[in-house]
């Protein structure tokens, strides 16, 4: 099914792995259809805003049956490439890059993190997770084939560490530093400052408290 994505509002194509993993989910269960309400509990979006994200790739549901799993889960797997798998690299084995490699992201995806870079002599050569590890000193020699990369370094050196991944041709970059690093136009980063999340957690939950339904 042929698309233009830049058409996809970016919230819409934010949600799209939440209505994967969910539909994927339903698809090992055996069952055929869902509806939008069905849908909208366990995602945690409203069903209106389900049924327009739906709208722009023209896969709706029909009235009082819903959305066939089958063809919502062969959508998904095309629109977010998930027949593929998408090689990642991992930079700082810290606590919390220790945790990713030990989660990494087969299961609900095939996102894979396939090598990791630190400066530790004791980490390098050692196997987290089944990822090796590799001194930062290889990291423009092993980059090949891989285009995103988890940032889990101390803040003073992410626009290093940044610096040499775009040289090494990354095109996106998943930063977990509170540095907010300087990439040229043509590579993507997201920021995510737990720090922040956080803070922005607990300000929502004091001004902006739930109303019970």
């Amino acid at each position: 099914m042929e698309m233009e994505q830049n058409k996809i509002p970016q919230a819409t194509a934010k949600r799209l792995p939440l209505y994967y993993r969910f539909i994927n989910n339903l698809h090992t269960q055996g069952k055929s259809r869902v509806s939008s309400k069905e849908l909208s509990e366990a995602v945690k979006v409203d069903s209106a805003t389900i049924r327009r994200d739906f709208s722009y790739f023209g896969a709706l549901g029909k009235k009082g049956y819903g959305y066939n799993v089958e063809y919502l889960l062969s959508f998904f797997r095309q629109t977010l490439d998930q027949d593929e798998t998408t090689e990642v690299a991992l930079i700082g084995v810290g606590n919390l890059g220790t945790a990713f490699l030990h989660y990494n992201f087969t299961k609900n995806n095939n996102t894979k993190i396939q090598i990791a870079f630190d400066t530790q002599s004791e980490k390098i050569g050692s196997v987290i997770g089944n990822v090796p590890i590799e001194h930062i000193d290889q990291l423009e020699a092993k980059m090949s084939n891989i285009s995103v990369a988890i940032l889990t370094v101390p803040s003073s050196a992410a626009q290093g560490i940044a610096d040499r991944l775009v040289a090494a041709g990354i095109s996106g970059i998943l930063n977990f530093t509170p540095a907010r690093i300087t990439v040229p136009e043509h590579v993507r980063v997201h920021h995510i400052d737990l720090a922040v999340e956080l803070q922005a957690l607990v300000y929502f939950l004091k001004h902006y408290p739930l109303e019970e339904e």
